[in-house]
């Protein structure tokens, strides 16, 4: 799917290129610089753009400079159109309005994307249940991909924030690092998170980039190399594994999706509730948002995700849904008895910007009898 992404984007990049020439060509300034002569004029108009996107793509990195160049010929071509349907009832306009309007709508709409990929929300949900459980407080995080919006130590205040909630529990449901994020920033990264004090400490579940696509030598660590700093910081690595709480709770971790991919595989949901305590409350951490109806007919109470990133960009929020690739793409369903909740994370992989979504970090309030 990401390939297709990839290629995607790139074709659609130049010939959002093309485009955007062919549109620089309409300013004034590029008929005077040119003084008329057409193959100077779309000279000056592409060395133009190219200084933009060179600048954006130093600044912010290629994917950061396509994401832009996209929105750019999105909301230009939307203004061409407004502007020729409105030159029908007004006449020509004087002056090429119309680059002006999409280069500032641009500006401005990515300005509140990068806002709200850059600061991290308060999200709270709470979710009532039958069984005699008591009330129980989770903070839950995913997607922190360390290194892209804040490093290790600004991890660290964001950590601070999760502490002030008086958490039961913290998790974390995957894609805690990439294959960008540097030794040193994952060292200092599970150091904040050592400095939690919960009533029942802290756990973490795999997403499909903590291991890393490109082996130990790129980033120089592993994923074996990640679980011995977590668990040196007391966080509880849990790999199709369950851990019962004061007699009340079960924290099911899940192998991420990826694992059947990789050959390694993971159990089913029915095989790792089969030997539970149904009168007990089951939370399930599983990094990737799918499996719904396995869950929910094996009897689980709450399932914790993340990965979608909440769609990321308007107005394609849904596609891991409409393509079945995830049963949810963000926030709280009630399903079948069972509560599932996926958070749009509290960072991104690469990408600077989220126009659909915001970051956050979750706070799920249980309330039993």
């Amino acid at each position: 799917m990401w390939g297709l992404i990839f290629v995607g984007l790139m074709t659609g990049g130049i010939a959002g290129l093309i485009y955007l020439i062919s549109r620089f060509y309409q300013f004034e300034w590029a008929q005077r610089v040119s003084n008329g002569k057409k193959w100077v004029r779309i000279s000056v108009s592409a060395i133009m753009l190219l200084i933009i996107v060179a600048l954006l793509w130093l600044t912010m990195g290629g994917m950061n400079a396509i994401v832009c160049i996209l929105h750019l010929v999105v909301f230009w071509l939307l203004s061409d159109l407004i502007f020729l349907i409105i030159k029908k009832y007004r006449g020509k306009f004087k002056h090429y309005y119309a680059g002006a309007c999409a280069l500032a709508f641009t500006v401005v709409y990515l300005s509140i994307g990068f806002v709200l990929a850059n600061h991290v929300w308060r999200t709270a949900y709470t979710v009532n249940t039958e069984k005699e459980v008591g009330t129980f407080r989770i903070v839950h995080i995913a997607d922190s991909h360390i290194g892209t919006t804040f490093d290790g130590v600004g991890f660290a205040e964001y950590v601070a924030r999760m502490q002030k909630e008086n958490p039961d529990i913290v998790v974390i449901t995957g894609d805690y690092v990439d294959d960008d994020t540097s030794k040193q920033d994952m060292v200092d990264a599970c150091k904040a998170l050592g400095t939690l004090k919960t009533t029942y400490g802290v756990y973490y579940v795999f997403g499909n980039h903590d291991r890393g696509y490109y082996g130990a030598e790129y980033r120089g660590y592993n994923g074996d190399d990640l679980v011995n700093e977590l668990e040196k910081n007391g966080v509880i690595v849990l790999e199709d594994e369950t851990v019962l709480l004061d007699n009340r709770f079960y924290v099911i971790g899940r192998k991420d999706r990826s694992e059947d991919r990789m050959g390694s595989g993971r159990a089913s949901a029915e095989e790792l509730v089969r030997e539970l305590d149904q009168d007990k409350y089951m939370i399930v951490l599983d990094h990737q948002p799918g499996e719904y109806e396995e869950l929910a007919a094996a009897g689980v109470n709450l399932v914790l995700s993340g990965h979608t990133h909440g769609g990321q960009f308007f107005p394609i929020n849904y596609v891991g849904e409409w393509t079945k690739v995830n049963d949810k793409t963000y926030g709280l369903e009630h399903r079948d008895k069972v509560d599932f909740i996926v958070t749009s994370g509290i960072s991104d992989w690469a990408l600077l910007f989220k126009t659909g979504c915001k970051s956050e970090y979750v706070v799920i309030d249980i309330i039993g009898k």
